[in-house]
């Protein structure tokens, strides 16, 4: 039996272990390599691969380690920052890893090297680092908001069903300030008593789907009308078009 889990790492990343059932696994964004010795240690698994979707050291510090320790492949963005990158790889590109095969996706705006790895079967994947968050999105570090929300709405349009791994433990924090940019959301307030009863619990709100972050994510729905009304209860003229609802969300959330 397959399965796909997330292995806790520093204070809210998640590194997902994907175990293909007959002893043979890879990992997306190993940022420390303790918890994946350790779990590969006590399934008995072999690592086959590492998928990486940016160069942040949260995301890569422990694949040296891992390489070096398993021999596994190493799949990653074409970014010469990433020496120990087997195959680089771009928007369009194609890869099987134990089964699974995936397409990468160009998402560039937290940074200009980010992919996205989307496998449309069994059932539809997404692991999308830190550009798509369950609530929210990524941080412009490198990116301008017009290509953070052009990733936003490529993401957005993969099949509603899919199932959204990202690398972070925000969702209670995102959906604080969603709210507050969508106050009228029924299905957001829905979610934010989920989530509130999954943490008190200690357990992950991931992975979302991109149903639910259609209907939630104020970072997909720029020009939904509670968001503009969410920016004038704040203050705030919305812009003119949907980039610039975006730029004003993300400095938003920035400063809340």
């Amino acid at each position: 039996m397959t399965t796909l889990e997330p292995l806790r790492a520093f204070n809210d990343n998640y590194i997902w272990l994907y175990d293909n059932g007959a002893g043979r696994g890879f990992v997306v964004d190993p940022g420390d390599p303790g918890p994946v010795r350790a779990a590969l240690d006590s399934r008995g698994l072999v690592l086959d691969a590492i998928l990486v979707t940016h160069h942040h050291f949260d995301h890569v510090g422990g694949v040296d380690a891992l390489k070096a320790e398993t021999g596994c492949t190493v799949y990653g963005p074409d970014n010469t920052a990433l020496p120990f990158t087997d195959r680089r790889l771009g928007d369009g590109d194609r890869l099987t890893v134990l089964g699974l095969a995936f397409e990468v996706l160009a998402v560039p705006g937290h940074t200009l090297d980010h992919i996205a790895y989307f496998s449309p079967a069994p059932t539809p994947v997404l692991f999308c680092g830190d550009t798509l968050f369950a609530g929210g999105c990524g941080r412009l570090f490198e990116g301008t908001p017009a290509m953070m929300h052009a990733s936003l709405q490529r993401l957005a349009a993969l099949p509603e069903d899919t199932a959204v791994y990202c690398a972070h433990e925000y969702t209670e924090a995102n959906l604080a300030f969603a709210s507050a940019a969508e106050p009228g959301n029924e299905a957001l307030a829905t979610r934010v008593e989920q989530v509130r009863s999954l943490r008190e619990r200690d357990e992950p709100t991931l992975p979302s789907s991109l149903a639910l972050e259609r209907r939630t994510n104020p970072f997909l729905r720029p020009d939904a009308e509670g968001i503009l009304a969410g920016l004038c209860a704040a203050g705030q003229t919305p812009a003119e078009d949907s980039i610039g609802r975006f730029a004003q969300l993300r400095a938003w959330k920035d400063n809340f």
